[in-house]
């Protein structure tokens, strides 16, 4: 489907987010969240593949222009928060769905109030990404956007540095990554600092849980989804064959195809 609007919706601390809306922006359809390092745009193409449901709103989350700063203090409860913002506009969604740290705040969100579904591709929880928080901070202090790329991909992600390579060596791509990565370490930081409940998306009817082939029992995105679905226990587990975790990027195609196979009826 096809983008329809653009909303602008107030949230805490003097900031805002924007939602891109799909399909038929007055019917109850799927809120999807990013994660960290990606924004509402960079979900465009998975956006278009689904058809699942009547409306995809795909949330711009703080931080990411045009939605507003991330504001002092900054924490999970604050995503969590704004997701309820979000869910307010938009009665009657239907389903949510998350990335990564979306898919966090997403199954928090479910504690909190009734939803049909959840689907989260490769949630994370703390400590991911712990080890890297220091020279983050270092990084984030000195605005060396460049050198948050490259402790994203190589010390978190665990890339090689060819990869980091062939990604610096397109001017376009790499300037997004550098934008992307101003909340980064508060991102990260906010992951670890949180402790998360016992149980997940008590709310929700149904949760399913997706994990990229290639990641699967191997970190560090496979071993910080084993360690989401132990408190997910009501949760269904399902692969993307031949994708790891960008798969919004590499495979949104089929992502997308997954999603729609995976709609509650």
């Amino acid at each position: 489907m096809e983008r329809t609007i653009q909303k602008k919706l107030s949230v805490g601390g003097d900031s805002w987010v924007t939602v891109d809306v799909y399909g038929e922006p007055d019917t109850p359809g799927l809120v999807v969240v990013p994660g960290v390092m990606s924004d509402a745009h960079t979900w465009r193409h998975v956006a278009g593949a689904i058809d699942a449901w009547p409306s995809v709103v795909v949330v711009n989350r703080r931080g990411r222009a045009p939605s507003g700063p991330l504001a002092n203090p900054y924490s999970l409860r604050t995503e969590v928060e704004d997701l309820g913002v979000v869910l307010d506009e938009f009665a009657g969604t239907r389903a949510l769905f998350g990335w990564s740290y979306g898919g966090l705040i997403t199954l928090l969100a479910a504690n909190e109030r009734p939803v049909r579904q959840v689907i989260a591709y490769e949630p994370v929880m703390r400590p991911f990404g712990r080890h890297a928080l220091p020279d983050l901070k270092t990084a984030t202090e000195t605005a060396d956007w460049d050198r948050c790329v490259e402790i994203v991909n190589r010390q978190i992600s665990g890339f090689s540095a060819a990869h980091v390579d062939g990604l610096r060596a397109d001017p376009h791509s790499w300037a997004l990554l550098r934008r992307l990565s101003g909340p980064l370490y508060a991102e990260l930081g906010a992951l670890d600092a949180t402790l998360p409940p016992d149980v997940m998306a008590r709310q929700a009817d149904q949760v399913d849980l997706i994990i990229g082939r290639r990641n699967r029992g191997t970190a560090p995105y496979g071993t910080s989804f084993d360690h989401v679905w132990q408190h997910v226990a009501h949760a269904k587990v399902h692969e993307l064959p031949g994708q790891g975790h960008l798969a919004h990027i590499e495979a949104p195609t089929e992502l997308g195809r997954l999603l729609n196979n995976l709609a509650a009826v």
